[in-house]
């Protein structure tokens, strides 16, 4: 047998979408705990963790997962890419500490952080395992975990800042559940997975001989960062893109109204979930489709998703319009409500940035890899540029604006790379 049996897409897509919708539920808790128990200063604190450490770990992650899925012809093992995010994970570490202390980051500050660097080391171990389940389309089982995991990291926030009254306590317990999670159930997830197939007798070839034990062969490292480097670098930009506007806010405003940005810029996981869903339950037909020469059914499904992206966009700003202010003093304190048009803002950046995400998820499936660095860069520098000239004098409604331009940036050139793909396809196809 060349593949185990998948679970249909449609099935992939809800158990994702559930498990996102839980995931992603419960990390917005997490900022309704910090505005409810502590206050946005606290938001802030946190998520300033968040921005320092997310670049670092987008890069040496790598994004190994999309390789992963998108492996449909089996050229690494998982040990492969367990052998990688091992070492790669090694560094983040270090790096992480070194850039806080560098930046001037002392005391509670400081500590949170790392510790938020050290949770998002173990989160990207279970990644991995997730990149091994995703590419046999057994969304299930991740799902799941992504759901215990979700759960657990909003039960122990809660419970350390409720005793504590500090953040710092509060991420420790996510450290605390992120790791139960990795070793309670995905490690045993994938082992299911071998052994299921083993005892059907359906083994793919991917699976053949597999262990879930990390292998370090110089050649295959070497070779697998090559191929990898390029999505790394890219996803660090797209971190980048992200918490720029962050950096400026928190140097500029300080960590009160970093803190009502990141409150009001979490209303948008709404329609992130759905996108980031149906775009991991499609990423490994689109391969599939691309590697088989099959424009027509690779360009239906990219504008189906597409499609879908606007359609969740004008559904997001409907609501900021008409109910932002009471859904802002409900969710979080009524001190929140006078920011409801920062909320519309973001919606609309919001609509467009679901819409670069689905291209950016063809592009992907397409294994254009390296093109993405040279992309990104240019939309990195816009957004710096556009944050320096408008955060200082705009404030949040700055910060909503650069990332705006910057999404409308990435759509652009995105574009160009998907149509320079389809162009070559029909020339082959031509000259046949």
């Amino acid at each position: 047998m060349q593949q185990n049996k998948p679970i249909a897409l449609r099935n992939n897509f809800y158990w994702t979408f559930v498990g996102n919708l839980v995931y992603s539920g419960c990390q917005w808790g997490m900022l309704v705990v910090l505005a409810k128990l502590g206050s946005p200063a606290m938001v802030g604190q946190f998520t300033l963790g968040l921005a320092v450490t997310a670049p670092i770990v987008m890069l040496t992650n790598l994004q190994l997962r999309n390789i992963q899925s998108t492996d449909a012809r089996n050229h690494y093992l998982f040990s492969d890419y367990l052998g990688l995010r091992l070492m790669m994970t090694g560094l983040a570490l270090p790096t992480i500490v070194g850039i806080t202390l560098a930046t001037g980051y002392r005391g509670e500050t400081a500590l949170v952080i790392i510790l938020i660097g050290l949770g998002k080391a173990i989160e990207s171990i279970s990644d991995v395992f997730y990149g091994l389940l995703q590419q046999h389309e057994q969304m299930d089982r991740m799902a799941l975990s992504v759901m215990m995991k979700g759960l657990l990291s909003l039960l122990m926030l809660s419970m350390g800042i409720y005793i504590s009254g500090s953040v710092l306590w509060g991420v420790v317990g996510l450290v605390i559940a992120w790791a139960f999670v990795l070793f309670i159930w995905d490690i045993p997830s994938c082992q299911w997975l071998i052994n299921k197939c083993t005892s059907e007798g359906e083994i793919p070839d991917s699976l053949k001989g597999m262990t879930l034990r990390p292998r370090w062969q110089l050649k295959t490292v070497r070779n697998l960062i090559w191929l990898a480097l390029p999505l790394g670098l890219v996803m660090m930009l797209i971190s980048l893109n992200a918490n720029i506007p962050r950096y400026f806010l928190e140097k500029y405003l300080g960590t009160r109204e970093l803190g009502v940005f990141a409150a009001l810029a979490y209303l948008i996981v709404a329609g992130n979930m759905v996108v980031s869903a149906l775009g991991g339950a499609a990423r490994p037909r689109l391969a599939k489709y691309y590697a088989a020469g099959n424009v027509t059914k690779y360009q239906k499904l990219l504008l189906q998703l597409v499609g879908i992206g606007c359609l969740l966009g004008l559904a997001s700003i409907l609501v900021a319009y008409v109910a932002g202010q009471e859904i802002l003093s409900i969710v979080y304190q009524p001190e929140y409500a006078k920011y409801a048009d920062i909320l519309i803002w973001l919606m609309v950046t919001a609509g467009i940035g679901y819409v670069s995400s689905f291209l950016g998820e063809g592009m992907t499936a397409a294994r254009y890899f390296r093109v993405q660095i040279p992309l990104f860069v240019i939309v990195t520098s816009i957004c710096a540029i556009a944050s320096f000239w408008l955060i200082p004098t705009n404030g949040l409604v700055g910060a909503a604006i650069v990332l705006m331009i910057a999404e409308i940036v990435r759509i652009i050139l995105t574009l160009g790379v998907i149509f320079h793909a389809l162009q070559i396809f029909r020339r082959h196809k031509q000259s046949i």
